[in-house]
């Protein structure tokens, strides 16, 4: 503890001083939502197809739901995104 304050103690940084064009805007992040709909075998391709080129890792995803549709599942990622 007596390292971190030592440390604050001879720092030249005062927040209330800095001017706005010195500040940069904090991105704004928002969520999207990706649905995958069909046969479990296509559902679980994809999954690991994204995975494959680095878009999302398998257990980002839902676990696999039925639809109410024979042969038909969902899975669903959320991913926060920036927005320009």
């Amino acid at each position: 503890m007596a390292q971190e304050k030592n440390f604050l103690d001879n720092q030249d940084f005062d927040a209330a001083n800095i001017k706005p064009s010195e500040q940069k805007p904090l991105p704004k992040r928002e969520p999207i939502k990706h649905v995958l709909i069909g046969s479990p075998k296509t559902v679980t391709s994809t999954i690991h197809f994204l995975q494959m080129i680095g878009y999302a890792n398998v257990g980002d995803w839902s676990p696999l739901q039925l639809t109410g549709n024979p042969d038909e599942v969902m899975s669903i990622l959320i991913r926060q995104i920036l927005v320009a």
